[in-house]
Order: C-alpha cells, then sequence, then structure tokens
C-alpha cells in the first residue's frame, strides 16, 4: 500500500492512456510540467495508467516564458497510433502556434484521434484556431477570456471556472479547456479522476500537496479584487458602501442617490471607471460575502441569503449556479474548512 493509502498495483490492469502534452517556445512551464506531474504521480500509484509524451511543433528543445531551457520527446507531427487525451499548454508564444497554419491542422489532426482534448491557460487560443471550440463552452486565464471571445466568436467564453468539460458531440470527444497556470492541475485531478476514481485523484492531490482537490465550478478568483477601483470619490464610496452593506438597497437609483449624480450617469460612469456595471458588481459583493460564510460557519443557507442581500434562498442559488456551476449546499460540502476537517 502506497504511503498516501492508496493501493498501489504490481504491474498494469488495463494497456496505458497515452497521453500528449504540447507546448512550444514561450509555454508557460507550469501548464504542460503540472498536468505531466499530477500524471506521473498517478502513474506512480496505478503502474501502467499513462504513457506521456511532450512534444512540440518541431520535436527541438524550446525555451519557456520563464527562460527554461526543455527538450521534449519529439514532434507533434511523430506521435503515432492511438491517443487518449491531448492537452495544449498556454503561453506567450501562443500568439506565433496560432498564426502557424500547419501546427494548427496539425493539432486538430491529433484532436480528431484522441478521446479527450484539453488546454490549459490560453491553450484554448490554439484549440479555437483548430475550430475545435466552435460551439462549445471554454475557459481561458481571466486576464484572456475577452481576447478569446472577440477573436472567436463562435466559442463560448466563460471566464468563472477553473476549468470546463464540454461534452457536447463532435470530433476528438470531450473538450476541457482551463484557466491560467495551477488550474491546468485541477484539470488534469479531474481527468485522472475520470480515468482511476476519486480516491486516487485525491491521492495525488495530497502528494501535490494541494490543499483540496477543486472542482471546475469554483471562480478563477475573488471578482471584487478584479474589479478597478474607481478614481472619482463619489463612485469609490459607492464601492464601499457596497462592500460595507451588503444586505442594503444596492439599486442603480439607491447608489447614484449617494454619489448625487443621476441614475443614467452613475451607471455609465461606474461601468467606465470600475470596468463591470454596478448590478454585476453588487452581485459580485454578495456571493463573496455568502462564499465566505459558507466557507467558514454552519450558519443555514437562507440566512446567509438574507445577510448577503440574495433575500430568498432560490435567489442565492441561481446565483451560484450561474456563477460557479454549483448550488451554495455543494459548495459548502467542498469548501467548508470544518467539513474538510471532518
Amino acid at each position: 500500500m502506497a504511503d498516501d493509502g492508496v493501493m498501489a498495483h504490481d504491474g498494469p490492469m488495463t494497456a496505458p492512456r497515452p497521453v500528449a502534452v504540447i507546448a512550444f517556445a514561450g509555454a508557460q512551464t507550469l501548464d504542460f510540467a503540472g498536468p505531466l506531474e499530477a500524471l506521473a504521480i498517478a502513474e506512480r500509484l496505478r503502474p501502467g495508467s499513462y504513457a506521456r509524451s511532450l512534444v512540440t511543433p518541431d520535436g527541438e528543445p524550446f525555451v519557456t516564458s520563464s527562460g527554461l531551457r526543455i527538450t521534449p520527446d519529439g514532434a507533434l507531427t511523430d506521435l503515432a497510433g492511438p491517443i487518449d487525451t491531448v492537452i495544449v499548454a498556454g503561453g506567450s508564444g501562443v500568439s506565433e502556434v496560432t498564426e502557424d497554419a500547419a501546427v494548427v491542422a496539425a493539432v486538430g489532426a491529433l484532436s480528431r484521434r484522441a478521446q479527450r482534448t484539453a488546454s490549459v491557460c490560453t491553450g484554448a487560443f490554439v484549440l479555437a484556431a483548430a475550430g475545435l471550440l466552435d460551439g462549445r463552452r471554454a475557459a481561458t486565464h481571466w486576464a484572456s477570456a475577452d481576447r478569446l471571445a472577440d477573436a472567436y466568436p463562435l466559442v463560448d467564453v466563460d471566464s468563472e471556472p477553473i476549468f470546463v468539460r464540454d461534452t457536447r458531440s463532435g470530433t476528438g470527444g470531450d473538450v476541457w479547456t482551463s484557466a491560467g497556470v495551477t488550474a491546468g492541475i485541477d484539470l488534469t485531478l479531474a481527468l485522472i479522476e475520470d480515468d482511476l476514481g476519486a480516491d486516487v485523484a485525491l491521492a495525488v492531490a495530497r502528494w501535490l500537496v494541494m490543499f483540496a482537490k477543486r472542482p471546475g465550478g469554483q471562480a478563477q478568483f475573488s471578482r471584487p479584487l478584479a474589479a478597478q477601483t474607481a478614481e472619482r470619490r463619489p463612485l469609490r464610496e459607492a464601492q464601499e458602501h457596497v462592500q460595507a452593506n451588503p444586505a442594503a438597497d444596492l439599486s442603480v437609483d439607491a447608489l447614484a442617490l449617494r454619489a448625487n449624480m443621476s441614475s443614467r450617469n452613475f451607471a455609465r460612469a461606474f461601468a467606465r471607471d470600475v470596468g463591470i456595471t454596478p448590478a454585476a458588481y453588487v452581485e459580485t459583493v454578495r456571493l463573496e460575502r455568502a462564499k465566505g460564510m459558507l466557507e467558514t460557519s454552519g450558519t443555514p443557507v437562507e440566512a446567509i441569503a438574507e445577510s448577503c442581500g440574495f433575500g430568498t434562498p432560490e435567489t442565492l442559488r441561481r446565483a451560484f449556479a450561474r456563477r460557479l456551476g454549483v448550488s451554495p449546499s455543494q459548495y459548502r460540502d467542498r469548501f467548508n474548512a470544518h467539513a474538510e476537517a471532518a
């Protein structure tokens, strides 16, 4: 038995699943190293589970965005035989990759041979360039979500989740896309869970010293931190009022009155200075407050909904489903510190 309590087998139970991780010059190191490390640990726990390879467009050594020089196993076009999973890394060099029609075509062809296709961070741009995300919901790094949506309007870009699994039928099987950097490990843990079960995935997470195996529905980051602080004092004070009083009347009219502005001018100025609408900002602050209470207390959902300004549990549930892909109760089960300790 392995140290983590998960039984290790002496030999492969089935043929190893071939996994090809695609990187390139300027790739983000953790985008490909994180998934490869998670798969390597899974292989140690379940010998014969995965046959891993790191490939590049030309098979030559490359330098990552952090300056590391990496020697791959070979070229993208060298891959022969069946492929279980394709994972495309992201990074600063992704623009050159998407502009290379031959490389994009090779990625598309490889995806059509695979059971699953995945991307980490801005690797989603490569999948999108190959047409693999058309009509699909997809995630990427929050800072690149708008750029992905503008460049590929057929892609349903979701900037919130850590990763997205789109199971719509099409070539290449399921398509998984993740947010940036460490989110690639979360995505890989989900792939491992699909293949080997939750116990192995959790054991891999423990070996990686991760706090928890996060579900794809968890938000990438705290949205209030992403929103800008308004430069104009009346707008900044309105933001402070929202954060201090999430259960108050925070309609546009009420906030505009506090700022001594017309509702129309307030809404326009707020969106321009802060980067999101007043309504989106209010919901985000309320959602963050509710998440904090669910994570740290046993307060009933009904009371959380009221104290955070959602009014009713149903309104709170709709906000969680839309923004996080889980219910408040599911979020509490996964992230409450007391539940984790138990």
